[in-house]
């Protein structure tokens, strides 16, 4: 399991969403004395049969839920943390799941993310770019040169932290983890 969700799951609070849950590699990880309820969402039913598998280690109750990013089937103003783990690079619209994110969170509510993003290194945001059509093919979607922390800038929330996990000079997949909150 990738050492960076240790990190940033643990940062979650209250009522959380979680996009993207995939095959609930974060559900062992949430603090069962910060966190109350989670709701876990992701259009594919095959990852959510494979998540449903890791309910039982999760040390909350975790209610699976089948929809996509962009049209979050819940109250406006419900959740106190969204976590968001390397999903903003496969959403088909991450301008809209952003803003179902502002509008799924209550007033000081915080958007916990790790996300892998466009490179600052020109030469290295240029491969990327030339990589991103196979990628997506080979990897369920997944853009390599999206921009993920300007994404959340751009949201209407805001940024509070942002940092890179490891060092970005060589790899295709730098990796920044942060905190946004809905003012």
């Amino acid at each position: 399991m990738y050492p960076a969700r240790r990190v940033v799951v643990p940062l979650a609070s209250g009522e959380v969403l979680e996009i993207g849950v995939g095959t609930g590699l974060n559900l062992a990880l949430y603090d069962a004395s910060r966190v109350r309820r989670v709701t876990a969402l992701d259009p594919d039913p095959h990852m959510l049969r494979r998540a449903r598998e890791r309910v039982g280690v999760a040390p909350v109750p975790v209610d699976l839920v089948q929809a996509a990013a962009e049209r979050i089937p819940c109250a406006d103003a419900r959740f106190d943390t969204v976590l968001v783990t390397w999903t903003l690079c496969t959403v088909e619209n991450p301008g809209a799941t952003l803003a179902e994110v502002r509008r799924v969170l209550r007033p000081g509510g915080r958007l916990v993310f790790i996300e892998h993003t466009r490179s600052v290194q020109p030469a290295l945001a240029r491969a990327q770019q030339r990589l991103t059509p196979l990628w997506r093919r080979l990897l369920g979607g997944c853009h390599l040169d999206r921009p993920a922390v300007d994404l959340v800038r751009a949201s209407g929330l805001v940024v509070h932290d942002v940092a890179a996990v490891g060092r970005e000079r060589w790899t295709l997949l730098p990796v920044y983890e942060g905190t946004a909150v809905k003012t």
